[in-house]
């Protein structure tokens, strides 16, 4: 029976000591919570008016990265969804509106200042410089933010530290996950530890069919 111990808690780091468990486990669990674990990231932005020194394809990467908080139980991944839109829908994707604008004085433009059609979604750190203004420049957009895993790009990795070592004792290793702030990191580990076991349900139900 595996063991699980929580050596260390905060906001943005976990640690956790598992004992009796194999190796291979452990890893898995490690990778899941790089590349399996899905988080949302801005995808898509539409540009209505852009006066800013950034092209749109600078201005999309940069709010892409910016992590945002994700309610998982809220939306579904963009490929299970019904509607096969390329913006998606209610179900698969959260509108954010940017809309700034330099008057007098150069003004730089947050993550805070994205405006999110649900508030459950929105960026983790509103500080986050985007782009400055200077005097007469504006920006307007929308962006759509979906659900996505660090397979597809690093914009989705919900951990992008996670570490796994060996301690003294046989079958038994630290694992430390740091997150990107998306998901707190015990969130991150339960939901790659629910991920492997539902691929290890499959392979065994596989079998048993061709048994």
């Amino acid at each position: 029976m595996v063991n699980v111990k929580i050596l260390e808690s905060s906001e943005n780091r976990i640690k956790v000591l598992f004992s009796e468990v194999d190796r291979a486990y452990a890893n898995s669990i490690r990778r899941l919570a790089i590349n399996g674990v899905p988080i949302m990231a801005i995808d898509e932005i539409v540009v209505h008016d852009n006066s800013s020194v950034l092209y749109d394809e600078i201005l999309a990467h940069r709010l892409g990265l910016i992590p945002l908080i994700t309610d998982l139980e809220g939306y579904i991944m963009p490929d299970e969804c019904s509607c096969k839109t390329s913006l998606g829908c209610s179900k698969c994707r959260v509108l954010f509106v940017l809309d700034a604008i330099a008057t007098d004085d150069t003004k730089t433009v947050y993550s805070g200042d994205l405006i999110s059609e649900d508030p459950l979604v929105k960026p983790k750190i509103d500080k986050i410089p985007i782009v400055k203004l200077a005097p007469g420049q504006k920006i307007k957009l929308e962006a759509y933010a979906k659900l996505g895993t660090g397979q597809e790009h690093a914009k989705w990795q919900a951990a992008p530290v996670s570490t796994l070592t060996e301690t003294d004792n046989n079958n038994e290793f630290v694992l430390t996950i740091e997150s990107s702030g998306a998901l707190s990191p015990d969130q991150i580990m339960l939901q790659s530890m629910k991920i492997l076991n539902h691929k290890l349900k499959n392979v065994v139900n596989s079998i048993k069919e061709k048994n």
